[in-house]
């Protein structure tokens, strides 16, 4: 059966008529076409992916339109176990004729691996779901609003930023839609429908007097929501440190305060090094977590399946087998979790059709788990994959990735205040920033956006050139205290690189602002001469 010309990939597109998608009916033929074709051709399982992945950038920078592009990438991915060996073959050629010429490459691979392979590939059990589908539950399609609507409220940012005193402004919306379709040999076929969102921009203040300059970008997070994340809520409390966005985000209004504290940087005073408390907003705190706990507690590379190319982890399985190391203090309880709606990660069912969960991964500050995949799990002795499988798209073949890993919140009630009085030296730093950390995710420094100086109790004034230094141990065992769930917010990461060939995926980390004690804290700032 002939398919419309929508087979392109990487091209300029209509994005009306990309959002028509496929009917289902017709994508359960052709991924049957796939799958008989793998079974008959001497496959144990097989799975077929029919991916339609569309991209919208909207850019600009002061008062003009730097860039607005429309992207769609369109095919087929087939994965099959032949002679319990892994093979993998992808298509543009979406037509019943083209991906059974696929899947036939794709037992061919397998059966070529067979010959070098060693001990053959054991998949979790996994039950067959039907017929079935998730969406991402948004209120307003991204891809739905006028372009005009998006610059209008980008260069409406950049005007504000300008006004008030900035020197450069850049600012951006990211809109991705991922229509997928999944079926196996367990008898799945699940369709879904999946959009992430992510608005940013850039301020840039410059001194004359001392010949310097500071940024201050964004306090918002990616989110799996759509446009409606860009519309605040009538109740929304900002303050004039840090604007609370839980839900949902005022672009005009964090530029406001952004263009101010840029100018507040270029001439606060810089930190004198040494060990502080540290307070954490999550809008920080989410980038320590992925770093430091996402990373290590992937089990590839637990395994050594990374090394080549990202490192490995300190986190050993030796670590997890003893069933008492001391990752942190009994305050740091972190899950992995798939289905935290507005997240990143949240989807119905991973890459290889497996509903997914949540999990711990650090319980009271033992480390008790890790993330795995159906042809990982049972090497920890798990009876069903944790569902964190996934591609970047029909031609990549999926593999494990991080999903939401988040720091819990604590139970005893405590707002960001309440943690401040209690502090006599410390630092209270909001956004991300730079970092630096080694191949296996132990030791390593982390900057920020903003820090605000504490002392007895009260924030006294901003401070600049400041980074924290610590192995990951050490630090989450520094953990006192996590403010409860009214506090609790997502940030996280539109772009995380793995694996080679390298894939981009994207996750998102939510905490309520921590607490750490006797932290040490350098001096950034570079001396000339």
């Amino acid at each position: 059966m002939a398919m419309p010309s929508l087979n392109s990939y990487g091209n300029t597109i209509d994005v009306q008529r990309a959002l028509e998608g496929i009917d289902v009916r017709l994508k359960k033929q052709l991924a049957d076409a796939g799958l008989n074709t793998a079974k008959s051709a001497g496959a144990s399982y097989a799975d077929v992916r029919i991916g339609r992945y569309l991209n919208q950038f909207v850019i600009t920078r002061e008062n003009r339109v730097i860039n607005v592009a429309n992207t769609e990438s369109f095919g087929v991915g087939i994965r099959v176990i032949a002679n319990g060996c892994w093979g993998f073959a992808a298509t543009n050629e979406v037509t019943k004729e083209g991906i059974a010429k696929a899947a036939q490459r794709a037992v061919a691979v397998a059966k070529a691996n067979a010959k070098l392979g060693s001990a053959p590939v054991q998949l979790a059990p996994q039950k067959g779901y039907g017929e079935v589908s998730w969406k991402t539950p948004i209120e307003k399609n991204a891809f739905e609003v006028p372009i005009k609507d998006k610059v209008d409220l980008l260069l409406g940012t950049n005007a504000v930023a300008m006004n008030g005193g900035a020197n450069f402004v850049n600012s951006m919306i990211f809109a991705v839609n991922e229509q997928k379709y999944f079926a196996s040999t367990d008898g799945s076929y699940i369709d879904q429908d999946v959009h992430r969102l992510y608005p940013t921009f850039t301020v840039t203040k410059i001194d004359a007097a001392s010949n310097s300059f500071e940024t201050r970008r964004s306090l918002s997070s990616p989110v799996g929501m759509g446009y409606e994340y860009l519309t605040p809520l009538a109740d929304q409390k900002i303050s004039s440190i840090t604007p609370l966005y839980k839900q949902r985000y005022d672009m005009l209004e964090d530029v406001k305060f952004a263009t101010t504290q840029a100018a507040e940087k270029v001439k606060s005073k810089s930190v004198e090094p040494g060990k502080y408390d540290l307070v954490l907003d999550p809008s920080h705190l989410w980038l320590t977590i992925h770093e430091s706990v996402g990373h290590p507690t992937e089990l590839d590379r637990v395994l050594g399946y990374e090394a080549n190319f990202a490192g490995t982890s300190f986190l050993t399985l030796d670590k997890w087998k003893s069933g008492n190391f001391a990752f942190g203090s009994k305050n740091v309880n972190i899950v992995g979790d798939k289905t935290q709606l507005g997240s990143l990660g949240a989807v119905g069912y991973d890459d290889e059709g497996v509903a997914c969960k949540k999990w711990d991964i650090i319980k009271d500050g033992i480390l008790v788990n890790y993330q795995a995949i159906r042809d990982q799990a049972h090497i920890i002795g798990l009876k069903e994959s944790q569902g964190c499988c996934y591609a970047q798209s029909w031609q990549d073949v999926q593999f494990q990735r991080m999903p939401n890993v988040s720091l819990q919140p604590g139970k005893t009630p405590m707002a960001v205040n309440d943690m401040i009085k209690n502090v006599e030296k410390g630092i209270y730093i909001i956004g991300d920033g730079s970092f630096s950390i080694d191949q296996q995710r132990y030791n390593f420094q982390f900057g920020g956006q903003l820090y605000y100086e504490i002392k007895n109790g009260k924030i006294v004034g901003m401070l600049n050139d400041v980074a924290y230094q610590a192995n990951t141990r050490e630090f989450w065992n520094s953990c006192v205290a996590v403010c409860d769930e009214r506090d609790y917010r997502l940030g996280g990461s539109f772009n995380d690189g793995k694996g080679q060939p390298s894939q981009s995926s994207a996750v998102s980390h939510g905490s309520s602002t921590a607490r750490f004690n006797g932290v040490n804290v350098i001096n950034t700032k570079r001396k000339i001469g």
